[in-house]
């Protein structure tokens, strides 16, 4: 890959790691609008599949996806500028704010500051469930395993047994295959049915 792709890639999510504010799912529309409509370096389907193995995997989920859209675009080398890129941000914002944060954290202005950045990020997390939800639950069974894994998630506190929220994405995943596979196979059967 050359140079020039990779300081596009480091460049992109640089600006990218500036400005997504909210951690894991508030980061969605920054991403869908700078990848997919801006760039279409990738598909929203695409950006969901990042997003999801993101959540099982250890660290930032908005890191991880920046690692497999680099990769995707560029190889080990592609993976490395757009990771590298979106660390570079926040890296020297949280310097910054370490350095100054304990002289300033009790000022007024400060502390309603961190309340509206709350409130943006809550509507960010807001509007990028909305556009999970109408591209995710589509039919009967995904909103039954929705109502499932929330309940599991929402009443874990009650639970005797608290499941982690990375074993409840693999067996959705897992549930996802099965039904699929089932319906490939009901298709195929009534299809073969026809033909006799």
């Amino acid at each position: 890959m050359d140079f020039h792709k990779l300081l596009e890639l480091y460049w992109t999510f640089a600006q990218i790691g500036c400005v997504t504010f909210g951690g894991g799912y508030a980061m969605l529309p920054i991403l869908e609008r700078e990848l997919v409509d801006k760039r279409q370096w990738t598909t929203m389907d695409d950006l969901r599949d990042y997003f999801s193995i993101g959540q099982c995997t250890p660290g930032v989920i908005a890191l991880n996806v920046s690692t497999f859209i680099g990769e995707k675009r560029g190889g080990v080398a592609g993976a490395l500028a757009a990771t590298i890129g979106f660390l570079t941000g926040p890296i020297l914002i949280i310097l910054v704010i370490a350095a100054f944060l304990t002289n300033f954290a009790q000022l007024e202005i400060i502390q309603h500051a961190f309340a509206g950045i709350r409130v943006c990020v809550c509507v960010l997390i807001v509007q990028a469930v909305l556009r999970l939800w109408k591209k995710s639950v589509i039919d009967p069974f995904t909103l039954a395993l929705f109502l499932i894994i929330f309940a599991l998630n929402a009443f874990s506190g009650v639970l005797p047994v608290k499941v982690p929220a990375a074993v409840l994405v693999l067996c959705a995943g897992a549930l996802g295959i099965l039904v699929s596979t089932m319906r490939n196979r009901s298709a195929g059967a009534k299809e073969g049915k026809d033909h006799e």
